[in-house]
């Protein structure tokens, strides 16, 4: 299902990151970052607030607004019950609609947004992504302390928020189209192989978008996955030739930019909520703004995955919701 828009646009965004990120290709562009996982307070979780409360309020600073004037706030998170999200929504006290598609929740919560704004029900929204390495880890895992060892395929969760004001009101880029995704389960139980868990699901959305539109996929001048990391971006470009005889052109991963993959020790690249918007609302809107690039597909993708399930022995499914952006000439 594809959904078309006319009157929908990104008026401003804002960054805020840990250390691993601050250290990264993109240190320069972000908003605000912290030395440590702690960001000044008690708890991982508690940092993931912090976060979180931090973005909205740089990103209404830049707005000069008060939170008064925003009709909706729409994000969430990869902890149980949504729960830094939520917390941080009772402090930055705009209505809330949390969401929860895994690390593919940033495009679905852009979608959202830009359904109800085109719709005319609300006139603007902020929206929010966040995730933390170590409350993730914590959580879907073991917690850090304990040192248990990864398999050297695996990804390395991003800590940070990134925050987007959508409005009916002009800018130089514009949301054009989005794509709701179809949970896919390709049968893999390996937690610690997300790339290629998400991967099926990465080229299902793609093809669907494509497909709905009538486009070829030279129409983009990038198409950006969320989080597939080295392997499952190998995988993608494999998958969605075998399956869907498209040959991924102007193709990446922001989970493969995010890090110095060389210099770094995140496994085989990012992953988490935020990884995709902390990528796009940087580097890609930079290059959006310079004209270096003009038409982008936003792919995030998402491992429904669930410990409890897992230690069932289940298999994990995987979502992917895409996005279009457009610069307006």
């Amino acid at each position: 299902m594809t959904f078309k828009y006319n009157n929908v646009y990104i008026n401003e965004t804002s960054t805020v990151v840990g250390p691993y990120e601050a250290k990264g290709p993109f240190s320069k562009l972000y908003d605000k970052s912290y030395d440590d996982f702690y960001f000044g307070e008690k708890s991982w979780e508690q940092a993931e607030i912090k976060g979180i409360t931090d973005s909205v309020e740089i990103l209404l600073n830049k707005l000069n607004i008060k939170n008064t004037k925003v009709d909706v706030h729409i994000g969430g998170d990869l902890l149980n019950q949504i729960v830094a999200t939520n917390y941080a929504s009772s402090k930055i006290g705009i209505p809330l609609i949390g969401l929860y598609s895994a690390c593919a929740t940033s495009t679905l919560s852009l979608m959202l947004a830009s359904n109800m704004i085109e719709a005319n029900q609300i006139k603007n929204a902020i929206v929010t992504s966040s995730s933390h390495n170590n409350g993730a880890e914590k959580q879907f895992r073991n917690p850090v302390e304990y040192g248990g060892p990864k398999r050297d395929y695996t990804t390395f969760t991003t800590t940070g928020c990134a925050s987007c004001y959508l409005s009916q009101e002009k800018s130089n880029i514009k949301v054009e189209s989005a794509t709701l995704g179809t949970v896919t389960d390709m049968g893999i139980n390996d937690v610690f192989n997300m790339g290629a868990v998400m991967a099926p699901a990465a080229a299902r959305v793609i093809a669907d978008h494509l497909k709905d539109t009538n486009r070829t996929i030279d129409y983009y001048d990038l198409i950006l996955t969320g989080d597939l990391g080295l392997i499952g971006k190998m995988i993608l470009k494999e998958y969605i030739k075998k399956e869907y005889n498209i040959s991924l052109k102007n193709y990446d991963d922001s989970a493969c930019m995010i890090f110095d993959l060389d210099n770094q020790p995140v496994y085989k690249g990012g992953s988490g909520v935020a990884c995709l918007p902390l990528v796009t609302y940087t580097h890609i809107i930079d290059k959006m703004k310079k004209g270096k690039l003009n038409k982008v597909l936003l792919v995030a993708t998402g491992a429904l995955m669930n410990p409890g399930m897992c230690n069932q022995h289940l298999t994990i499914p995987s979502i992917s919701h895409a996005l279009s952006l457009e610069v307006v000439k």
